[in-house]
């Protein structure tokens, strides 16, 4: 939702946007924690160079209140389907 919500803002309207997300929990001395998020996105969008989608890829993540719910480490790999 925020990279549809980051494309929007920026004139761009993405037909699809598929992201998964693989969540790694460690057992640690406090418990079982989240210690790492990957998310791997493909989208569709008419129109947008790679570097414009990227942008907003990228603010997406930074601006995320899940991300910052989660407290945890995030990364991210963002692609544009031909």
């Amino acid at each position: 939702m925020a990279l549809s919500n980051e494309l929007g803002r920026s004139g761009f309207h993405p037909q699809r946007i598929e992201t998964i997300a693989t969540a790694t929990l460690e057992d640690l001395a406090v418990g079982w924690t989240l210690t790492r998020v990957q998310l791997d996105v493909r989208a569709n969008v008419p129109l947008v160079s790679q570097a414009q989608f990227m942008k907003a890829a990228l603010a997406a993540k930074t601006k995320c209140p899940v991300a910052r719910v989660l407290n945890t480490t995030i990364s991210m790999s963002a692609s544009l389907n031909p």
